[in-house]
């Protein structure tokens, strides 16, 4: 019995060991296993946060600081800064990296587009961040910013390739119209876009959807291992926090759930509770009722789970909330955005006092249509709040967008 128990054990043992196994190479590995190839003899700059870092876990700025291969020379930081100290939509200052005494230079400051002055001792720009796969996550929009000032300055640009935590297989929302165009949605892409951040380099530079229609000298180190059907959970990768509200790799999937209808600060989503992104709450909702209307939509990949809560801070802070917790039970099955929509009509069916938008702040209505990158889904859903108004819009561009992207595609 007592042999019989530690076979089991060391069974189970090695299973555990085995599901831990990184299965990707991404692309910092990649040009470690190149020798930094590409980067030999020029002046680098490195976008990055900490996510940037190699599949130990060791940060980007060290490995290319301590190469010698590689002159890197400046730091850019994006949103919540290089070293991720900065709150989410506060500045980031120009300062001097602690670590390396190197010069960081903020895209979420000043300007969100590298000027000439913070380029001048640059010959290549180096991309190493790991975003969401999600339109408004603002990390994507720096990266094209950046790849705009790359190709005015006559920078080459590198993008050193990382999974999208939702697969390469999802794709949901319209295209960014003209009057939606802002720093929550730069480019003409859907809401989930379905691609690497280096294969939608490829698609912005090739469509010359960049400022002007200029093209930067680009280059993508590709990832070794990763496929188009692989969420992040099954990279075996360590994930690191894209941002506060984005702890867990599960994060990346609950934030384009609730993450437009949060823009209206209208019903806790779970920022300033332990789930954020995962639910709806407020203090006049009825937890059960909710739960069953929405329920018996059937969604595939989803149930609602009546939940209630006090919220730590934000929305709701210090008050008795009820209402429903999302649980994904199949990602790629499940229609992400729509489920915030379908949360909004079914508030107003169960209270129509309580309609979206009959309540919520109008000034929260620029940014609500900018994250959705369009006004119509506002104007033609608060009709009569129905789902149904929207669907057809919200989808429309989704196939022809997956033809077009298909040109870019680095993985199968």
């Amino acid at each position: 019995m007592r042999k019989w128990l530690i076979c089991l054990l060391a069974l189970l043992l090695c299973g555990g060991a085995q599901a831990q196994k990184i299965k990707i190479k991404t692309g910092i590995e990649v040009l470690k296993e190149q020798h930094f190839e590409c980067l030999k003899g020029k002046r680098v700059g490195l976008i990055t946060n900490p996510t940037g870092v190699d599949n130990t876990m060791r940060s980007t700025i060290d490995i290319l600081h301590n190469a010698p291969e590689v002159n890197l020379v400046a730091l850019y930081g994006p949103e919540h800064g290089v070293r991720g100290d900065v709150h989410a939509g506060d500045h980031v200052s120009d300062l001097k990296d602690a670590t390396t005494g190197l010069p960081v230079y903020s895209l979420y400051g000043k300007t969100r587009k590298a000027t000439p002055e913070m380029l001048k001792g640059i010959d290549v720009l180096v991309y190493d961040i790991q975003d969401i796969g999600c339109r408004s996550f603002t990390y994507i929009s720096t990266m094209g910013l950046a790849m705009e000032a790359a190709a005015e300055s006559g920078k080459e640009f590198v993008v050193l390739d990382r999974p999208n935590p939702l697969g390469g297989l999802k794709i949901e929302g319209n295209l960014t119209e003209e009057d939606c165009t802002s720093f929550v949605s730069q480019f003409k892409i859907p809401y989930l876009y379905g691609l690497t951040c280096g294969e939608l380099a490829l698609l912005l530079n090739g469509e010359r959807m960049l400022q002007g229609g200029v093209q930067c000298q680009l280059h993508v180190v590709k990832m070794k291992g990763w496929k188009r059907k692989m969420d992040y959970t099954q990279t075996g990768l360590q994930w690191i926090p894209s941002s506060p509200h984005i702890p867990h790799a599960h994060s990346a999937f609950f934030y384009p759930v609730s993450g437009i209808l949060g823009e209206l600060g209208y019903v806790s989503i779970g920022v300033g509770y332990t789930i954020p992104f995962q639910m709806f709450a407020a203090t006049w909702m009825e937890a059960h009722a909710l739960s069953n209307k929405l329920n018996a939509l059937r969604l595939p990949g989803v149930e609602f789970r009546p939940i209630y809560l006090k919220p730590f801070y934000s929305i709701g802070k210090g008050e008795q909330l009820q209402g429903v917790q999302v649980h994904l039970t199949d990602v790629q099955a499940a229609p992400l955005a729509e489920i915030q929509f379908r949360v909004m009509e079914a508030i107003a069916a169960l209270w129509p006092k309580r309609a979206v938008f009959d309540r919520a702040h109008p000034e929260r209505f620029n940014m609500f249509d900018k994250v959705c990158g369009s006004k119509q889904i506002r104007l033609r859903f608060s009709k009569a709040n129905q789902w149904a108004d929207i669907s057809d819009y919200w989808y429309k561009d989704v196939e022809s967008f997956r033809q077009l992207s298909k040109k870019y595609y680095l993985y199968k």
